[in-house]
């Protein structure tokens, strides 16, 4: 669920590698793709069709220049950009708009097209203006050859229309409710009131609008602007709740969907992260201890996975209890910046070396001596990376809360989540009981409507793909999903880890992947891929 865009000094594919973990800033590096040389010729799509709540006006799109980048990054000159307007609440189309982004890489060919392929990111709260472009270096021309790669910043997000609570911390990772050393949640319960009377005071019952059912409300606004009878669409993480909204609302305008990284429609959003939180980390989190017991003779965590387990929770404990301060940053390396950085790094298999690499130095800082090595690895884990101009500091945290509080009532006794927070760090001690304490949600406005129920049946078009040690969507979302979906989907399971599945190594996933997306054709039964070649 919880994922945030990836730095390629990290090493990471800049293939398509747009979410990875919820972090501060600094780990948000990756460039911003937008536009160029096709975007100066302006032109315009225009369709006449209509859709539920949609106003008497045509939808369109007006082709141009794209938003600013920040400093230091570059884009694709053939990306370009536009704006949809769109009802705030579809239930009053007539009254108050907003703005989308949209982009588009034109990458189809005469005679192969077949549509438009619909690209989300996840985040929730992510942009995917960017996203055509990452795709695209990863796609086969099989795949580029017959369609055109849409992506867009979902209401509310970055370029369409952003939203701002004005929030005192405005990383993401401010909102994740670590209890205190000995357990306590007094201290986030009261952060959780205060975020979220923040936010009513701040931006008001609109925020309510700025929902996941309305945003597969503006993705069947661009299919018609586009002129497209049906979408396709790939979602990651985040993005696989709101493609399965989409094809439930909208299930005769979907035409191939992929689905990577997946979350249980039927447990958004708070039994998503309180059941399945603790256990992705408690799967994934070996494949990382295996790395560093590997290089003991270095590192010093550990001769085995028991071993590094006990000096990595010993660490967070001691950093719980005494927080050090990282040179040359802003901030202090406490137990919860821990955890957040390790969950960031779990999410990619190429990045569990940096990860082995950081325990040490975070080791070694909690200690109060640090050797040159790990300074090296400190600089490059939290080094500064350039904001986008014009997007409020706190807007992926603020739509973070919209989406996960707006979709679906949480529960409101306090005492509840203290008593579940108990249970959770006895049972998942690597997640320290976050995952089921008290967020923002249970003192935030009533949903504008009801959550959308994600029904089974219909074509056969969706295809699921799931690593089997994914640390942000577990599993068994991917489980949950397909069986929500029912016969509509087809399953590949992989046996590796991290958040993604395609062009992560498996031949089998990434076949399976293509060939749906170019012939239509999905496996009569579920896969479980074993072919992982490390990249």
């Amino acid at each position: 669920m919880t994922a945030t865009r990836s730095s390629t000094k990290y090493g990471y594919p800049r293939g398509r590698r747009l979410a990875t973990a919820l972090l501060v800033p600094t780990l948000a590096g990756t460039a911003l793709v937008a536009c160029g040389a096709e975007a100066q010729g302006t032109q315009t799509t225009k369709v006449a069709g209509r859709s539920a709540g949609e106003t008497t006006r045509d939808a369109k799109i007006t082709w141009g220049t794209c938003p600013a980048l920040a400093d230091g990054q570059t884009r694709d000159p053939h990306l370009a950009c536009g704006t949809l307007e769109v009802p705030l609440d579809y239930q009053n189309p007539g009254g108050t708009k907003i703005d989308v982004a949209v982009s588009r890489l034109s990458t189809a060919k005469p005679g192969k097209r077949r549509g438009v392929l619909l690209l989300n990111p996840g985040g929730p709260a992510l942009g995917g203006l960017d996203m055509p472009e990452t795709m695209a270096s990863t796609l086969p021309k099989s795949v580029l050859n017959r369609y055109d790669l849409i992506g867009f910043d979902p209401r509310g997000v970055e370029h369409s229309t952003p939203q701002s609570c004005g929030l005192k911390d405005p990383t993401v990772t401010g909102l994740f409710p670590y209890p205190a050393a000995d357990g306590s949640i007094t201290k986030n319960v009261a952060i959780a009131e205060a975020d979220a009377k923040q936010c009513a005071d701040t931006v008001g019952k609109n925020l309510r609008y700025y929902n996941t059912a309305n945003t597969a409300r503006d993705m069947d606004r661009i299919r018609q602007a586009l002129g497209e009878k049906k979408i396709s669409y790939w979602g990651q993480s985040y993005g696989t709740y709101l493609g399965a909204v989409y094809r439930s609302l909208f299930q005769n305008h979907t035409d191939r969907m992929i689905l990577e990284g997946n979350v249980d429609p039927t447990k958004v959003w708070a039994d998503q992260v309180a059941d399945t939180w603790g256990k992705g980390m408690a799967d994934r989190f070996p494949d990382a201890a295996r790395v560093a017991a590997a290089q003991n003779s270095t590192l010093k965590l550990g001769k085995n996975v028991a071993q590094v387990t006990h000096t990595y929770l010993t660490l967070a404990d001691r950093l719980d209890r005494t927080p050090a301060a990282i040179p040359g940053a802003s901030v202090s390396l406490d137990g919860a910046l821990l955890r957040n950085m390790t969950y960031a790094l779990l999410l990619h298999n190429n990045t569990l070396p940096v990860l082995a690499k950081f325990w040490k130095a975070a080791d070694d800082l909690s200690h109060g001596s640090t050797t040159a090595a790990d300074a090296a690895v400190l600089k490059e884990v939290f080094a500064d990376t350039p904001s986008s101009p014009g997007i409020p500091a706190d807007n992926q945290a603020t739509m973070f809360m919209a989406l996960t509080c707006g979709d679906a009532e949480w529960p409101h006794d306090v005492d509840g989540y203290a008593t579940r927070t108990t249970a959770d760090r006895e049972k998942w001690p690597l997640t320290a009981g976050m995952p089921a304490n008290i967020w923002a949600c249970a003192f935030w406005n009533k949903p504008a409507e009801a959550t959308v129920k994600v029904v089974p049946g219909g074509p056969r078009n969706t295809l699921i793909l799931q690593n089997r040690r994914d640390n942000a969507t577990p599993w068994e979302g991917g489980v949950g999903l397909h069986k929500a979906l029912g016969d509509g989907s087809a399953f590949v399971g992989v046996d590796n880890g991290g958040h993604y599945t395609y062009n992560e190594g498996s031949t089998c996933a990434d076949k399976t992947t293509v060939g749906f997306l170019t012939t239509g054709r999905l496996p009569g039964k579920d896969v479980y891929c074993t072919d992982v070649t490390r990249k």
